[in-house]
């Protein structure tokens, strides 16, 4: 017998699919070897025996748990996004070529798989008319307290309910969205025009600020199963309209531990000023504070779209950059795209709130897209929860009363075990209701 699996054998061994399995190599978590064939991998049988058996057995549920949805092992399968070896890529292709090259809105079709023309055609969506006192009522609010309600009065449910199920339609519904959302983060009216000229012309930015903003939206577009978009997913698995979905996802953005990175990378740029940087550093860390927007999980040797975009601002700002290495060298961690978004809006002399503006307004295709594939899949997202408090006087006995009679019915022993210590929670995760 062969000491290798395929990975089509190690996959079923596994139980899960080889785009799982090729997951658990990009993470760490299993190592693929050459196969005797051109571009074939092989797997050592004991160690997919291994994984298989953490899988199975060997931590306690809320650890299972823990541990699944804290950067760890996939929960759910997408053929969006790929983050990979260092790599982003969105359908197959790389997005940093995409930046360099494609348009806001056929990034949008791809992620979308329709037709571009049928998502962003001729014909402009209407806004009610309460927007435009909307607008003067949040002029002094930034983009991550003013975005969510605006967008939410301004956008409608029809275009993208779920029983709207015709193709053009439904691309035509899903671009309306987008061209929504950038209204009223430019507080204008919605245009025709691609959406980095928009907020070119509406920032009063020139062709080459324009090109930035394109490349950036792009590179926000996907991130995989990121908070806000996660949380897309479990709306639409609801079956709720991909406004809805928008919407969920402009909540989730707004925190400080995700998009709202970005004003609190505002807030430290300005504490630190021009001067005495790194001893500032220093004093921020030995307080117990961070620096945010530094180190990225899913790239240990930096975050791409952040190296990307940072190569064309930084060249013309030499005190950014010293700044921006400084932390680096003190954290062991190289900068996020949230501080990359932040050097854009300085660099463009954007408003304030615009980096978080251009992150909401980039991934707004990306959480359509997943709303999109999770309408797909039939079943409701609902995983049980691992109860920590009190129990309930009798509930113990009632538990295994109930649990032996099930096993007597159904001619197991009543010796068997009540539970499976390792119980992974996400084998029930579209089932429990």
């Amino acid at each position: 017998m062969s000491n290798y699996l395929n990975s089509i054998e190690a996959a079923a061994r596994l139980g899960v699919s080889r785009q799982t399995l090729y997951a658990y190599v990009s993470r760490g978590l299993l190592r693929a070897e050459p196969g005797e064939q051109q571009r074939e991998s092989r797997y050592l049988a004991a160690d997919v025996d291994r994984l298989a058996g953490q899988r199975a057995r060997g931590r306690k549920p809320k650890e299972v748990a823990k541990a699944a949805l804290n950067w760890g092992s996939p929960v759910l399968e997408s053929s969006i996004t790929l983050i990979e070896a260092g790599r982003l890529c969105y359908r197959g292709i790389d997005a940093l070529e995409l930046a360099r090259h494609a348009s806001f809105e056929d990034v949008a079709a791809l992620l979308w798989q329709c037709d571009a023309n049928q998502a962003f055609g001729h014909r402009a969506p209407t806004i009610p008319a309460v927007l435009r006192p909307l607008f003067k009522h949040y002029a002094d609010q930034r983009a991550e307290q003013a975005l969510l309600p605006l967008f939410a009065v301004a956008s409608d449910d029809a275009s993208t309910a779920i029983w709207q199920r015709a193709a053009e339609r439904q691309a035509q519904g899903c671009g309306d969205l987008v061209r929504i959302l950038a209204a009223c983060l430019l507080r204008t009216r919605p245009d025709t025009t691609p959406i980095h000229e928009q907020c070119a012309r509406a920032w009063g930015v020139g062709p080459q600020g324009a090109e930035l903003i394109r490349m950036t939206l792009i590179l926000c577009a996907d991130h995989e199963l990121n908070a806000s978009s996660f949380t897309g997913r479990c709306i639409a698995s609801t079956d709720a309209s991909l406004r809805a979905v928008v919407i969920g996802g402009l909540a989730g953005l707004s925190g400080g531990r995700h998009g709202a990175t970005t004003a609190r990378g505002e807030a430290l740029w300005d504490e630190l000023g021009n001067t005495h940087i790194e001893r500032k550093m220093r004093d921020r860390l030995a307080r117990g504070e961070d620096l945010p927007g530094f180190g990225h999980a899913l790239y240990p040797d930096g975050d791409v779209r952040a190296a990307f975009l940072l190569s064309r601002v930084l060249p013309r700002h030499p005190q950014w950059k010293a700044m921006i290495d400084t932390g680096s060298a003190l954290v062991g961690q190289k900068p996020t795209v949230d501080l990359a978004l932040v050097a854009v809006r300085r660099h463009l002399r954007l408003p304030i709130g615009a980096a978080f503006g251009l992150f909401a307004l980039g991934r707004s295709i990306g959480w359509i897209a997943h709303g999109l594939e999770q309408r797909t899949h039939p079943d409701l997202i609902r995983p049980r929860a691992v109860y920590t408090g009190i129990r309930p006087v009798g509930l113990d006995e009632d538990t295994a009363l109930h649990e032996s009679g099930s096993r007597k019915r159904s001619g197991r022993s009543i010796t068997a075990p009540l539970t499976s210590p390792g119980h992974d929670l996400f084998a029930t995760f579209f089932k429990a209701r």
